[in-house]
């Protein structure tokens, strides 16, 4: 909240700009395109601003953002959060001024996509087909498609301009000069135009392109077939289907066409296979890879073990938690489909999946019990935990609720007689007035337990940087 609340305040001002004129036709790409991909909120605060502005106009009068609080019934987490999925989609462009304790922002509306470019994206056009399934994918396509014309049979007798128009030369120069000159605009002027829409960068600084290059060999691969349109599709794929250097260069090799040159869709599709083959033929989803910037504690290395753990949780994705609780052994299918459908029917973000993963293998075993993954994360969801400290003091001061569950649970199997044992809990949950919790033994217990134990030697021994840059 502290972080939010130096971004934007509720009386800091702002004025609505188009980069470029909107026609009715993008709200029905943004409606059917973009909102699945970034929600209901941003639909409505994008079309919010196009609203303010008046028809032919590229500039709205100013506002604070009490008013688009009370328009949208929203408060102003909710429209930073929706703000930023805007910005990262690339619909809109923010700037802001401070003039002492005085803000003022300009948030810029950017066209979407034409439907053309959103379904040739090669990454937004995944991202929807696995958000919305083939089926209503392929509705969406055949709405944004008609049938094409073949003129093949036709012959073009269209007439050029000066087939149809004279000019008087010589005539009336001084008119002509006239023209020309007041035809200029000023400098803090602007034409009303379409501007034309650029797809989204990826600025994929975990992509090592060294490591790619040094292991391009020149008689197989030259280097030269590198281009500034391969090296973009390159970083896209790479984000999209979580590729390292040494898959892609494989990639690349299957992609070389006869003149030596990198066959972008060939990549791609190559990229698609390898990603279904890896994953059992499903496709990839966009996520929050790592805990969003907005709900990180700005927390620097201290002393505290508890505060070095928070920022481990912030700064590492639920898979990768996985992995290093497994000794780098990669996750089960079944535990990520899990903790997957969790973080994305609860709205969970990563950081919170992290606490709850850490809190339920502690007191099940090390096992990932799909419903009591779902009942603990679906309570957090009522209670709108964003944070990682969030989710920790909620899981203490609900211990007792979340140990009568499992019990619960427990009883509704055949009961063994098996030896008790005291079951050890994360050791950020250090509650005095708590009593052991009795759990069945096992004799892997002390193992698994051993290996999580190794997430805490990773925060020790190493310092964790607060911007996201570990993984």
């Amino acid at each position: 909240m502290h972080q939010m609340w130096n971004e934007v305040q509720p009386v800091d001002r702002y004025q609505v700009s188009l980069n470029g004129i909107l026609h009715e036709y993008d709200r029905k790409v943004i409606s059917l395109l973009y909102q699945p991909l970034i929600g209901a909120n941003c639909f409505s605060l994008y079309t919010t601003l196009w609203n303010e502005i008046e028809n032919n106009r590229l500039i709205s009068d100013e506002w604070t953002h009490y008013h688009l609080m009370n328009f949208l019934s929203l408060n102003l987490r909710e429209i930073y959060e929706a703000r930023l999925k805007l910005e990262g989609i690339g619909l809109l462009k923010t700037y802001v001024k401070q003039s002492g304790e005085d803000r003022k922002f300009i948030y810029e509306l950017i066209p979407p996509l034409s439907p053309e470019q959103f379904f040739t994206d090669g990454m937004l056009n995944v991202f929807l087909f696995r958000q919305l399934g083939r089926t209503h994918f392929l509705r969406l396509k055949q709405f944004f498609t008609d049938k094409k014309i073949d003129k093949k049979e036709f012959k073009e007798i269209t007439r050029s301009f000066q087939d149809v128009f004279a000019t008087n030369n010589g005539e009336n120069y001084v008119h002509d000069f006239e023209a020309n000159e007041v035809s200029n605009v000023s400098t803090d002027e602007q034409f009303i135009s379409r501007s034309t829409t650029q797809t989204i960068k990826i600025d994929n600084n975990d992509f090592d392109f060294e490591l790619l290059m040094a292991g391009l060999n020149e008689l197989i691969i030259p280097q030269k077939s590198i281009t500034k349109q391969v090296k973009e599709a390159i970083l896209n794929l790479a984000f999209l289907y979580n590729i390292h250097a040494l898959d892609m260069k494989n990639l690349l090799l299957g992609s070389l066409n006869s003149e030596q040159e990198i066959d972008i869709d060939l990549l791609r599709k190559s990229a698609r296979d390898w990603y279904q083959l890896e994953h059992s033929n499903e496709l990839p989803q966009l996520v929050d890879r790592l805990q969003p910037a907005l709900y990180r504690s700005d927390i620097v290395a201290t002393n505290s073990k508890e505060e070095k753990l928070i920022a481990y949780l912030e700064n590492i994705s639920p898979r990768q938690l996985l992995v290093d609780i497994s000794d780098g052994s990669e996750p089960s299918k079944t535990d990520l489909q899990a903790i997957e459908e969790v973080m994305f029917q609860q709205q969970l973000s990563p950081g919170v999946i992290n606490v709850l993963i850490q809190y339920v293998m502690l007191k099940t075993d090390m096992k990932l019990s799909k419903s009591y993954l779902e009942k603990i994360a679906s309570h957090w969801s009522r209670k709108k935990v964003k944070t990682v400290k969030e989710a920790m003091d909620l899981a203490k001061s609900e211990h007792r609720q979340y140990q009568q569950w499992a019990e619960n649970k427990k009883e509704q199997k055949v009961r063994k007689k098996t030896p008790i044992r005291t079951e050890k809990i994360p050791e950020w949950f250090n509650e005095q007035d708590e009593k052991p919790i009795e759990s069945g033994n096992s004799e892997e217990v002390a193992e698994n337990i051993r290996r999580l134990e190794l997430i805490k030697q990773q925060y020790k021994k190493q310092e964790v940087k607060p911007d996201g840059e570990n993984k």
